[in-house]
């Protein structure tokens, strides 16, 4: 196992869910079954609109019932004031409290070693075993959690290239929230839907594309020639725009991508470039091998 970092990543922010019917309020509005949300297991999840793209991505945990319970969001800072307007909207009479603590609450990835903190509230990312585990804490507490860890306290960049080389999406980034639909943001490949639970927002419409197989643009894994492009700037096969450009660091990047037309692209011979910087696919199969759920 390799160095033990650790990260506070500024651009997230808490959501708290809290009261007795605050489990059946979220299982009807998430992607996600809330039910395998116990015993400091997270999930990564997401509420759509009514058509079924996406308004916000999040990770949930439950709090331990001796700390006092309720559901924590580790969300996007810059949306959760939005998400907890739209909880409140859709919770009626439920017994039910949502806040936004992102002004006392913040989030602190760990990867390369184990996090298990006495400083906030641990658990491990649900998208992929390799980003490692979150700290959900008071800002100021971040660096020494990292200590206590024994992990080096680093900055929020180091994260970025980790999360960009193993291929996991930001929104804001890698896609434009409410405008995108759950696959083409690869959540179904990175345990965010549950395709056997019962109805929640916009489920029809993720169901549908799952059964049809209609999802046809996707964001897949590049490696950079060369410099790195700007971040939402055209992709080009040849002469023809075939995606758009996502986040890069450390000579790899994220593109979303119209996935038939690159892979036609690929079988008539032409290059990927973005501003005029080559680019290949890191896995061609990205684009021609039906995708599976990531088994957590």
């Amino acid at each position: 196992m390799g160095q033990c970092l650790a990260a506070e990543l500024v651009d997230r922010g808490v959501i708290e869910v809290a009261g007795a019917e605050a489990r059946r309020l979220l299982q009807g509005l998430v992607t996600n079954d809330i039910e395998t949300a116990r015993d400091g297991r997270a999930i990564f999840a997401g509420l759509l609109t009514p058509q079924g793209k996406i308004i916000a991505d999040f990770i949930i945990v439950e709090a331990p019932a001796e700390d006092g319970g309720g559901f924590f969001l580790d969300c996007p800072r810059a949306l959760a004031s939005a998400l907890v307007e739209k909880l409140n909207f859709y919770k009626l009479r439920a017994k039910v409290i949502c806040e936004d603590l992102s002004e006392v609450l913040g989030v602190m990835a760990v990867w390369g070693g184990m996090a298990d903190s006495e400083y906030g509230l641990s658990y491990p990312d649900p998208r992929l075993p390799a980003l490692g585990s979150r700290v959900m804490l008071p800002p100021h507490l971040a660096a020494a959690a990292a200590a206590d860890l024994g992990a080096s306290f680093t900055g929020a960049d180091d994260y970025e290239t980790h999360r960009i080389a193993l291929g996991v999406p930001r929104g804001g980034l890698d896609f434009v929230y409410g405008d995108t639909f759950p696959h083409e943001a690869d959540m179904d490949q990175l345990n965010g839907v549950d395709f056997d639970k019962g109805c929640y927002v916009g489920q029809e419409v993720v169901s549908r594309m799952q059964h049809r197989g209609t999802a046809r643009t996707r964001i897949v894994r590049v490696v950079l020639d060369d410099f790195s492009p700007e971040t939402g700037i055209p992709v080009m096969a040849g002469d023809k725009q075939v995606g758009t450009m996502g986040s890069t660091a450390g000579g790899k990047g994220l593109a979303l991508v119209r996935i038939d037309r690159v892979a036609d692209a690929l079988d008539a011979g032409l290059a990927l470039s973005a501003g005029g910087l080559a680019m290949h696919l890191a896995d061609p199969n990205d684009v021609r091998t039906p995708p599976k759920q990531t088994v957590a």
